[in-house]
């Protein structure tokens, strides 16, 4: 397979601080906020900048890095942001958007504060819901919907190296 270069243009960042979460656009695509209002959830594309290493994008397993998980883990059955190419996503709900400014309000995401964003995705039940879903025994007992994630003890799930 040949392979072939593909250029990433980031839309805006993460930002994390004293007003919480939030995701600025960059002015040059604030008019594709049109139409967002009315959505409650967004899927981000985000680029995992404290992974992007040589190291990180050439690991391919895992030693056991989920407590109740396998001993060794392939990086596409894992979210990690270690992988050959770190693209995280994250479904968030959405507080508020702000054309001018380019602020979209969000509660909470999983990525650092300064994090690229690629892409924004509104959140379709239609498409991005799945009914009969099946997971892993070791990943059973996490939570079903996002909405109870929250609450989760994840700490509890993660082996952390010192």
């Amino acid at each position: 397979m040949e392979k072939q270069v593909y250029t990433v243009k980031p839309v805006g960042q993460v930002r994390t601080g004293s007003e919480g979460f939030m995701i600025e656009i960059d002015e040059v695509f604030r008019p594709g906020l049109s139409g967002l209002r009315g959505f409650s959830h967004l899927v981000a594309v985000w680029w995992a900048t404290l992974t992007d290493t040589k190291e990180c994008r050439s690991l391919t397993t895992f030693d056991k890095p989920y407590t109740k998980g396998p001993e060794k883990i392939g990086v596409f059955a894992t979210r990690s942001p270690a992988r050959p190419n770190p693209i995280g996503i994250s479904t968030v709900a959405l507080i508020d958007v702000d054309m001018h400014s380019g602020i979209i309000r969000i509660p909470w995401i999983d990525a650092e504060d300064g994090t690229p964003v690629l892409d924004l995705k509104p959140y379709h039940p239609s498409e991005d819901r799945v009914r009969d879903v099946s997971v892993p025994g070791w990943c059973s007992h996490w939570p079903l919907w996002l909405e109870k994630s929250g609450d989760f003890k994840w700490d509890e799930e993660f082996v952390f190296e010192d």
